[in-house]
Protein backbone atom coordinates (compact mmCIF):
# COMPACT_ATOMS: atom_id res chain seq x y z
CA UNK A 1 0.00 0.00 0.00
CA UNK A 2 3.03 2.25 0.25
CA UNK A 3 3.89 1.57 -2.66
CA UNK A 4 0.39 2.54 -4.21
CA UNK A 5 0.76 6.00 -2.11
CA UNK A 6 3.78 7.22 -3.58
CA UNK A 7 3.06 6.56 -7.16
CA UNK A 8 -0.66 8.27 -6.27
CA UNK A 9 1.25 11.58 -4.71
CA UNK A 10 4.66 11.50 -7.26
CA UNK A 11 5.02 15.60 -5.58
CA UNK A 12 5.00 14.68 -2.09
CA UNK A 13 8.55 13.45 -0.52
CA UNK A 14 7.70 10.29 1.68
CA UNK A 15 10.86 10.03 3.54
CA UNK A 16 10.34 13.89 4.91
CA UNK A 17 6.16 12.92 6.03
CA UNK A 18 7.44 9.71 7.84
CA UNK A 19 9.88 10.69 10.09
CA UNK A 20 7.56 10.74 13.42
CA UNK A 21 5.62 7.39 12.01
CA UNK A 22 7.23 5.86 15.42
CA UNK A 23 4.26 7.19 17.44
CA UNK A 24 1.61 7.47 14.52
CA UNK A 25 -1.59 5.87 15.46
CA UNK A 26 -5.00 4.82 12.96
CA UNK A 27 -7.18 7.37 14.86
CA UNK A 28 -4.40 10.33 15.05
CA UNK A 29 -4.42 10.19 11.37
CA UNK A 30 -8.03 9.53 10.06
CA UNK A 31 -11.36 11.46 10.19
CA UNK A 32 -13.96 9.43 12.06
CA UNK A 33 -17.11 11.17 10.23
CA UNK A 34 -15.46 9.92 6.80
CA UNK A 35 -14.24 6.73 7.98
CA UNK A 36 -17.62 5.82 8.31
CA UNK A 37 -18.92 7.45 5.60
CA UNK A 38 -16.56 4.76 3.40
CA UNK A 39 -17.84 1.81 6.39
CA UNK A 40 -21.69 2.94 5.16
CA UNK A 41 -20.83 3.62 1.11
CA UNK A 42 -19.51 -0.46 1.36
CA UNK A 43 -22.44 -1.59 3.78
CA UNK A 44 -24.78 -0.28 1.41
CA UNK A 45 -23.34 -1.65 -2.00
CA UNK A 46 -22.60 -5.35 -0.83
CA UNK A 47 -24.82 -5.68 2.35
CA UNK A 48 -22.04 -6.96 4.33
CA UNK A 49 -21.46 -5.88 8.19
CA UNK A 50 -17.62 -4.55 8.09
CA UNK A 51 -16.25 -3.21 11.05
CA UNK A 52 -12.70 -0.87 11.69
CA UNK A 53 -10.59 -1.31 14.90
CA UNK A 54 -7.27 0.56 15.59
CA UNK A 55 -4.23 -1.25 16.33
CA UNK A 56 -5.19 -2.30 20.49
CA UNK A 57 -8.40 -2.92 19.11
CA UNK A 58 -10.38 0.02 19.85
CA UNK A 59 -13.42 -0.01 17.25
CA UNK A 60 -12.86 2.96 15.52
CA UNK A 61 -16.31 2.36 12.60
CA UNK A 62 -18.69 -0.10 12.97
CA UNK A 63 -21.59 -0.58 9.81
CA UNK A 64 -22.96 -3.79 10.46
CA UNK A 65 -26.58 -5.88 10.69
CA UNK A 66 -27.20 -8.75 12.83
CA UNK A 67 -28.48 -11.78 10.80
CA UNK A 68 -31.61 -13.56 11.87
CA UNK A 69 -29.68 -16.47 11.81
CA UNK A 70 -26.77 -14.92 14.57
CA UNK A 71 -30.08 -13.52 16.28
CA UNK A 72 -31.50 -16.93 16.73
CA UNK A 73 -28.31 -18.23 18.37
CA UNK A 74 -27.92 -15.81 20.49
CA UNK A 75 -31.03 -16.11 22.14
CA UNK A 76 -29.68 -20.05 22.90
CA UNK A 77 -27.12 -20.89 25.52
CA UNK A 78 -25.25 -22.92 23.83
CA UNK A 79 -25.03 -20.83 20.53
CA UNK A 80 -24.41 -17.90 22.94
CA UNK A 81 -21.54 -19.66 23.76
CA UNK A 82 -20.19 -20.42 20.65
CA UNK A 83 -21.21 -17.00 19.30
CA UNK A 84 -18.72 -15.58 22.34
CA UNK A 85 -15.86 -18.20 21.93
CA UNK A 86 -16.00 -17.30 18.03
CA UNK A 87 -15.86 -13.62 18.32
CA UNK A 88 -13.18 -13.79 20.28
CA UNK A 89 -11.25 -15.52 18.30
CA UNK A 90 -11.80 -13.08 15.49
CA UNK A 91 -10.81 -10.20 17.60
CA UNK A 92 -7.60 -12.23 17.94
CA UNK A 93 -6.56 -12.39 14.54
CA UNK A 94 -4.12 -9.79 13.39
CA UNK A 95 -2.71 -10.27 9.75
CA UNK A 96 0.35 -8.83 9.29
CA UNK A 97 1.42 -6.16 6.32
CA UNK A 98 0.43 -7.19 2.90
CA UNK A 99 -1.80 -10.64 4.23
CA UNK A 100 -5.30 -11.35 4.84
CA UNK A 101 -7.20 -13.80 6.77
CA UNK A 102 -10.20 -15.80 6.35
CA UNK A 103 -12.29 -17.63 8.86
CA UNK A 104 -15.02 -19.80 8.69
CA UNK A 105 -17.76 -19.96 11.51
CA UNK A 106 -19.00 -22.67 13.06
CA UNK A 107 -22.66 -21.16 11.27
CA UNK A 108 -20.97 -21.77 8.19
CA UNK A 109 -20.62 -17.97 7.43
CA UNK A 110 -17.27 -16.35 7.11
CA UNK A 111 -14.92 -13.16 7.58
CA UNK A 112 -12.50 -11.60 6.04
CA UNK A 113 -9.98 -9.81 8.51
CA UNK A 114 -7.61 -7.48 6.35
CA UNK A 115 -4.64 -5.17 8.18
CA UNK A 116 -4.36 -1.58 7.72
CA UNK A 117 -1.07 -0.21 6.93
CA UNK A 118 0.77 3.00 6.05
CA UNK A 119 4.35 3.44 5.57
CA UNK A 120 5.18 -0.20 6.26
CA UNK A 121 3.02 -0.33 9.89
CA UNK A 122 0.35 -1.84 10.92
CA UNK A 123 -2.39 0.61 12.14
CA UNK A 124 -5.42 -1.87 12.25
CA UNK A 125 -7.62 -4.69 10.58
CA UNK A 126 -10.77 -4.22 8.38
CA UNK A 127 -13.35 -6.93 9.34
CA UNK A 128 -15.69 -7.74 6.76
CA UNK A 129 -18.51 -10.25 7.56
CA UNK A 130 -20.50 -12.55 8.50
CA UNK A 131 -21.16 -13.57 4.70
CA UNK A 132 -22.13 -16.70 2.98
CA UNK A 133 -19.79 -18.68 -0.05
CA UNK A 134 -21.19 -18.35 -2.60
CA UNK A 135 -20.53 -22.51 -2.75
CA UNK A 136 -22.53 -22.85 0.32
CA UNK A 137 -25.66 -24.53 -0.07
CA UNK A 138 -26.79 -26.62 2.97
CA UNK A 139 -26.42 -26.30 6.25
CA UNK A 140 -22.98 -27.47 8.04
CA UNK A 141 -22.98 -30.34 10.19
CA UNK A 142 -20.69 -28.56 12.63
CA UNK A 143 -23.60 -25.35 13.30
CA UNK A 144 -25.69 -28.06 14.72
CA UNK A 145 -22.76 -29.65 16.29
CA UNK A 146 -22.06 -26.44 17.93
CA UNK A 147 -25.62 -25.78 18.65
CA UNK A 148 -27.37 -29.11 19.55
CA UNK A 149 -30.47 -27.01 20.88
CA UNK A 150 -31.03 -25.14 17.17
CA UNK A 151 -34.13 -26.59 15.21
CA UNK A 152 -32.32 -28.18 11.47
CA UNK A 153 -35.47 -26.45 9.78
CA UNK A 154 -35.04 -23.03 11.64
CA UNK A 155 -31.45 -23.16 10.13
CA UNK A 156 -32.19 -23.98 7.17
CA UNK A 157 -34.80 -21.06 6.66
CA UNK A 158 -32.35 -18.49 8.00
CA UNK A 159 -29.28 -19.46 6.56
CA UNK A 160 -29.89 -18.75 3.04
CA UNK A 161 -31.09 -15.01 4.32
CA UNK A 162 -27.13 -14.31 4.93
CA UNK A 163 -25.95 -12.09 1.76
CA UNK A 164 -23.86 -14.34 -0.37
CA UNK A 165 -20.44 -13.46 -1.95
CA UNK A 166 -17.54 -14.81 -3.89
CA UNK A 167 -13.99 -14.51 -2.84
CA UNK A 168 -12.35 -12.67 -5.50
CA UNK A 169 -15.43 -10.22 -4.52
CA UNK A 170 -14.56 -10.26 -0.83
CA UNK A 171 -11.19 -9.29 -2.17
CA UNK A 172 -11.84 -6.81 -4.45
CA UNK A 173 -14.23 -4.90 -1.97
CA UNK A 174 -11.45 -5.29 0.83
CA UNK A 175 -8.87 -3.92 -2.03
CA UNK A 176 -11.40 -1.24 -2.28
CA UNK A 177 -11.33 -0.09 1.17
CA UNK A 178 -7.58 0.23 1.34
CA UNK A 179 -6.89 1.96 -1.19
CA UNK A 180 -9.98 4.43 -0.10
CA UNK A 181 -8.37 4.44 3.57
CA UNK A 182 -4.75 4.60 1.61
CA UNK A 183 -5.78 7.99 0.51
CA UNK A 184 -7.03 9.26 4.05
CA UNK A 185 -4.34 8.37 5.76
CA UNK A 186 -2.31 9.98 3.78
CA UNK A 187 -3.68 13.05 3.85
CA UNK A 188 -4.12 12.85 7.51
CA UNK A 189 -0.65 12.21 7.98
CA UNK A 190 -0.07 15.50 5.80
CA UNK A 191 -2.02 17.24 8.07
CA UNK A 192 -0.53 15.64 11.01
CA UNK A 193 3.03 16.64 10.18
CA UNK A 194 2.04 20.34 9.46
CA UNK A 195 0.11 20.50 12.37
CA UNK A 196 3.47 19.43 13.74
CA UNK A 197 6.10 21.31 12.72
CA UNK A 198 3.81 24.49 13.23
CA UNK A 199 3.74 23.34 16.61
CA UNK A 200 7.44 22.86 16.69
CA UNK A 201 7.83 26.23 15.15
CA UNK A 202 6.02 27.94 17.30
CA UNK A 203 7.88 25.89 20.01
CA UNK A 204 11.21 26.67 18.67
CA UNK A 205 9.81 30.73 18.68
CA UNK A 206 8.52 30.48 22.11
CA UNK A 207 12.26 28.78 23.25
CA UNK A 208 14.08 31.37 21.28
CA UNK A 209 11.59 34.50 23.03
CA UNK A 210 12.62 32.83 26.21
CA UNK A 211 16.41 32.68 25.88
CA UNK A 212 16.23 36.38 24.61
CA UNK A 213 13.76 37.51 27.31
CA UNK A 214 16.66 35.82 29.64
CA UNK A 215 19.39 37.72 28.10
CA UNK A 216 17.79 40.86 28.12
CA UNK A 217 16.87 40.14 31.81
CA UNK A 218 20.89 39.33 32.54
CA UNK A 219 21.88 42.67 30.62
CA UNK A 220 19.18 44.78 32.60
CA UNK A 221 19.81 43.37 35.98
CA UNK A 222 23.82 44.14 35.11
CA UNK A 223 23.14 47.16 33.86
CA UNK A 224 20.96 48.08 37.27
CA UNK A 225 23.88 46.74 39.71
CA UNK A 226 26.31 49.36 37.03
CA UNK A 227 24.20 52.06 37.39
CA UNK A 228 23.67 51.64 41.56
CA UNK A 229 27.80 50.92 41.64
CA UNK A 230 27.76 54.43 39.65
CA UNK A 231 25.52 56.47 42.06
CA UNK A 232 27.17 54.89 45.31
CA UNK A 233 31.00 55.76 43.28
CA UNK A 234 29.83 58.86 42.65
CA UNK A 235 28.47 59.88 46.02
CA UNK A 236 31.31 58.53 47.76
CA UNK A 237 34.11 60.54 45.86
CA UNK A 238 31.51 63.30 46.28
CA UNK A 239 31.39 63.40 49.73
CA UNK A 240 35.21 62.68 50.25
CA UNK A 241 36.14 65.30 47.60
CA UNK A 242 33.57 68.22 49.23
CA UNK A 243 35.38 68.11 52.86
CA UNK A 244 38.98 69.06 52.07
CA UNK A 245 36.82 71.66 49.25
CA UNK A 246 35.32 73.43 51.89
CA UNK A 247 38.33 73.88 53.78
CA UNK A 248 40.05 74.98 50.43
CA UNK A 249 37.57 77.72 50.47
CA UNK A 250 37.26 78.48 53.92
CA UNK A 251 41.06 79.22 54.16
CA UNK A 252 41.01 81.22 51.30
CA UNK A 253 38.56 83.35 52.63
CA UNK A 254 40.21 83.52 55.79
CA UNK A 255 43.34 84.92 53.78
CA UNK A 256 41.64 87.38 51.56
CA UNK A 257 40.08 89.00 54.99
CA UNK A 258 43.62 89.40 55.92
CA UNK A 259 43.70 87.23 58.60
CA UNK A 260 47.34 85.94 58.10
CA UNK A 261 48.63 88.97 57.76
CA UNK A 262 48.17 91.48 54.80
CA UNK A 263 48.51 90.51 51.26
CA UNK A 264 49.69 92.25 48.24
CA UNK A 265 47.13 92.85 45.52
CA UNK A 266 48.66 90.38 43.28
CA UNK A 267 48.30 87.64 46.20
CA UNK A 268 44.72 88.80 47.03
CA UNK A 269 43.84 88.65 42.87
CA UNK A 270 45.41 84.90 43.33
CA UNK A 271 42.98 84.12 46.31
CA UNK A 272 40.23 85.23 44.96
CA UNK A 273 40.49 82.88 41.63
CA UNK A 274 41.19 79.97 44.47
CA UNK A 275 37.67 80.91 45.57
CA UNK A 276 35.96 81.45 43.05
CA UNK A 277 36.98 77.87 41.08
CA UNK A 278 36.56 76.48 44.52
CA UNK A 279 32.86 77.66 44.43
CA UNK A 280 32.74 76.10 41.19
CA UNK A 281 33.85 73.02 42.07
CA UNK A 282 31.74 72.62 44.98
CA UNK A 283 28.72 73.30 43.21
CA UNK A 284 29.83 70.57 40.85
CA UNK A 285 30.35 68.06 43.43
CA UNK A 286 27.07 69.27 45.50
CA UNK A 287 24.96 68.75 41.35
CA UNK A 288 26.80 64.97 41.25
CA UNK A 289 25.38 64.17 45.30
CA UNK A 290 21.58 66.03 44.27
CA UNK A 291 22.12 63.62 41.17
CA UNK A 292 23.09 60.55 42.93
CA UNK A 293 20.58 61.02 45.51
CA UNK A 294 17.78 61.38 43.15
CA UNK A 295 18.77 58.42 41.43
CA UNK A 296 18.18 56.37 44.52
CA UNK A 297 15.49 57.45 45.44
CA UNK A 298 16.67 58.74 48.64
CA UNK A 299 16.23 62.82 48.08
CA UNK A 300 13.05 64.10 50.24
CA UNK A 301 10.37 66.41 48.79
CA UNK A 302 8.97 68.42 51.92
CA UNK A 303 6.13 69.55 50.14
CA UNK A 304 3.95 72.86 51.57
CA UNK A 305 1.69 75.43 49.97
CA UNK A 306 4.36 77.29 48.13
CA UNK A 307 3.96 80.81 46.33
CA UNK A 308 6.44 80.77 43.21
CA UNK A 309 5.94 83.86 42.26
CA UNK A 310 8.64 85.18 45.49
CA UNK A 311 10.69 81.69 43.92
CA UNK A 312 11.01 83.53 40.96
CA UNK A 313 11.60 86.95 42.01
CA UNK A 314 14.61 85.64 44.02
CA UNK A 315 16.37 83.62 41.18
CA UNK A 316 16.23 86.80 39.11
CA UNK A 317 17.85 88.82 41.88
CA UNK A 318 20.42 85.82 42.27
CA UNK A 319 21.32 85.64 38.64
CA UNK A 320 21.71 89.58 38.42
CA UNK A 321 25.58 89.96 38.97
CA UNK A 322 26.50 87.20 36.84
CA UNK A 323 24.28 88.72 34.42
CA UNK A 324 25.49 91.83 34.15
CA UNK A 325 29.33 90.17 33.77
CA UNK A 326 27.96 88.63 30.02
CA UNK A 327 25.33 92.06 29.32
CA UNK A 328 22.14 89.65 29.29
CA UNK A 329 19.10 91.16 30.60
CA UNK A 330 17.57 89.04 33.09
CA UNK A 331 13.87 90.21 34.04
CA UNK A 332 10.61 88.33 35.93
CA UNK A 333 7.25 89.24 34.10
CA UNK A 334 4.74 89.02 36.67
CA UNK A 335 1.22 87.45 36.38
CA UNK A 336 -1.10 89.07 34.43
CA UNK A 337 -3.78 86.97 36.84
CA UNK A 338 -3.34 85.63 40.57
CA UNK A 339 -1.80 82.07 40.75
CA UNK A 340 -2.98 80.04 43.08
CA UNK A 341 -0.29 78.32 45.74
CA UNK A 342 1.18 74.25 44.72
CA UNK A 343 2.12 71.83 47.39
CA UNK A 344 5.69 71.92 46.27
CA UNK A 345 9.08 71.77 48.00
CA UNK A 346 10.26 75.85 47.59
CA UNK A 347 14.07 74.62 47.80
CA UNK A 348 13.82 72.06 45.07
CA UNK A 349 11.61 74.17 42.77
CA UNK A 350 14.26 77.71 43.37
CA UNK A 351 16.99 75.01 42.10
CA UNK A 352 14.85 73.96 38.91
CA UNK A 353 14.33 77.49 38.01
CA UNK A 354 17.96 78.74 39.04
CA UNK A 355 19.37 75.67 36.62
CA UNK A 356 17.14 76.92 33.79
CA UNK A 357 18.12 80.09 34.44
CA UNK A 358 21.93 79.61 34.60
CA UNK A 359 21.89 77.88 31.38
CA UNK A 360 19.67 80.60 29.81
CA UNK A 361 22.12 83.14 30.77
CA UNK A 362 25.11 80.71 29.99
CA UNK A 363 23.91 80.12 26.03
CA UNK A 364 22.64 83.68 25.62
CA UNK A 365 24.78 86.25 23.86
CA UNK A 366 25.96 89.62 25.25
CA UNK A 367 22.58 92.29 24.88
CA UNK A 368 20.38 89.23 24.99
CA UNK A 369 17.62 88.80 27.18
CA UNK A 370 16.54 85.74 29.70
CA UNK A 371 12.67 86.22 30.92
CA UNK A 372 11.03 84.31 33.84
CA UNK A 373 7.46 84.32 33.73
CA UNK A 374 4.24 82.33 35.96
CA UNK A 375 1.27 81.03 34.83
CA UNK A 376 -1.71 78.92 35.32
CA UNK A 377 -2.98 76.80 32.06
CA UNK A 378 -4.57 73.39 31.19
CA UNK A 379 -2.63 70.15 31.25
CA UNK A 380 -4.60 68.86 28.72
CA UNK A 381 -2.38 66.84 25.86
CA UNK A 382 -4.31 66.01 22.57
CA UNK A 383 -1.23 63.70 22.23
CA UNK A 384 -0.63 62.36 25.36
CA UNK A 385 -3.09 59.40 24.99
CA UNK A 386 -3.77 59.08 21.10
CA UNK A 387 -6.75 60.62 19.50
CA UNK A 388 -9.99 61.20 21.34
CA UNK A 389 -8.97 60.57 25.03
CA UNK A 390 -8.06 64.28 25.27
CA UNK A 391 -11.48 64.93 24.91
CA UNK A 392 -13.14 62.54 27.45
CA UNK A 393 -10.39 63.44 29.86
CA UNK A 394 -10.97 66.14 32.75
CA UNK A 395 -8.25 68.80 32.08
CA UNK A 396 -6.06 69.55 34.87
CA UNK A 397 -4.91 73.14 36.02
CA UNK A 398 -1.21 73.26 36.27
CA UNK A 399 1.35 76.01 37.14
CA UNK A 400 3.61 76.63 34.07
CA UNK A 401 6.78 78.21 35.34
CA UNK A 402 8.25 79.65 31.72
CA UNK A 403 12.20 80.09 31.23
CA UNK A 404 12.71 81.39 28.10
CA UNK A 405 15.63 83.17 26.12
CA UNK A 406 17.35 84.77 22.99
CA UNK A 407 20.36 82.55 23.51
CA UNK A 408 21.66 79.83 20.44
CA UNK A 409 18.71 77.28 20.86
CA UNK A 410 17.92 73.80 21.12
CA UNK A 411 17.53 71.51 17.61
CA UNK A 412 14.25 69.50 17.79
CA UNK A 413 16.47 65.88 17.77
CA UNK A 414 18.15 67.09 21.19
CA UNK A 415 15.15 68.48 22.69
CA UNK A 416 15.10 65.17 24.65
CA UNK A 417 18.78 64.25 24.90
CA UNK A 418 19.56 67.11 26.76
CA UNK A 419 17.92 65.68 30.02
CA UNK A 420 20.24 63.03 30.24
CA UNK A 421 22.92 62.80 32.98
CA UNK A 422 26.22 64.29 31.40
CA UNK A 423 25.20 65.03 27.68
CA UNK A 424 26.54 67.86 26.27
CA UNK A 425 25.33 69.09 22.98
CA UNK A 426 28.58 70.53 22.08
CA UNK A 427 31.19 67.72 23.33
CA UNK A 428 33.99 68.46 21.59
CA UNK A 429 37.75 69.63 23.55
CA UNK A 430 37.29 72.87 21.96
CA UNK A 431 33.47 73.44 22.86
CA UNK A 432 32.87 77.35 23.79
CA UNK A 433 30.26 76.66 26.92
CA UNK A 434 31.64 75.00 30.12
CA UNK A 435 29.40 72.77 32.16
CA UNK A 436 29.05 69.18 33.17
CA UNK A 437 25.82 68.47 31.75
CA UNK A 438 24.20 67.73 34.75
CA UNK A 439 21.82 71.01 35.57
CA UNK A 440 19.55 69.83 33.11
CA UNK A 441 19.47 65.81 34.37
CA UNK A 442 18.68 67.21 38.34
CA UNK A 443 16.03 69.37 36.82
CA UNK A 444 13.96 66.76 35.10
CA UNK A 445 14.39 64.47 38.22
CA UNK A 446 13.07 67.03 40.69
CA UNK A 447 10.10 67.79 38.16
CA UNK A 448 9.08 64.05 37.75
CA UNK A 449 9.38 63.63 41.97
CA UNK A 450 6.78 66.52 42.04
CA UNK A 451 4.29 64.53 39.73
CA UNK A 452 4.89 67.46 36.83
CA UNK A 453 6.57 67.69 33.18
CA UNK A 454 9.26 69.72 31.75
CA UNK A 455 9.51 70.16 27.35
CA UNK A 456 11.22 72.88 25.73
CA UNK A 457 9.77 74.88 22.93
CA UNK A 458 10.99 77.62 19.99
CA UNK A 459 11.57 80.75 20.95
CA UNK A 460 11.92 81.93 17.02
CA UNK A 461 13.46 83.42 15.71
CA UNK A 462 16.20 82.74 18.49
CA UNK A 463 16.68 80.98 21.69
CA UNK A 464 14.54 78.50 23.42
CA UNK A 465 12.00 78.33 26.26
CA UNK A 466 11.72 75.63 29.03
CA UNK A 467 8.22 75.00 30.63
CA UNK A 468 8.06 73.44 33.84
CA UNK A 469 4.23 72.12 34.48
CA UNK A 470 3.47 71.71 38.23
CA UNK A 471 0.15 70.49 39.36
CA UNK A 472 -1.81 72.67 41.42
CA UNK A 473 -3.20 69.59 43.53
CA UNK A 474 -1.91 66.43 44.28
CA UNK A 475 -3.48 63.69 42.70
CA UNK A 476 -5.47 61.10 45.08
CA UNK A 477 -3.68 57.99 46.09
CA UNK A 478 -4.71 55.22 43.85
Amino acid sequence: MTGSTAATHPEVDLDALTLNTGAIRLEDLIDRSMLQDVIRSVFSLFGISVRVFAADGTLLSDQAEQQPLCRVLNQLPDGRAACATHVNTIKRLAPEAEQSVEHDCFSGARYHVAPITYDGRVLGRIILGPYLPAELREVPPGLLVAVPTLDPAKARELLPRMPRARSDTVQHVIAHVRSVLDLILFSGHKALLTSQMHLASVRESYRELQDKNARLQDAYDRLQELDRLKSNFIATVSHELRTPLTSIIGYSEMLCEGIAGELTSEQTEFLLTIREKGDQLLALIMSLLDLSKLESGSLTIQRENADVVPILEDVVSSLLPTSRKKSVNVSFVPPSSPVPRIPVDPGKIRQVVLNLAENAVKFTPADGRVTLSVSVASDADPDEDGFGFALLAAAASVVEIRVADTGIGISADQREKVFDAFYQIDSSSTREYGGTGLGLAIVKRLVDAHGGSVRIEDNTPHGTVFVVSLPISLSPAP
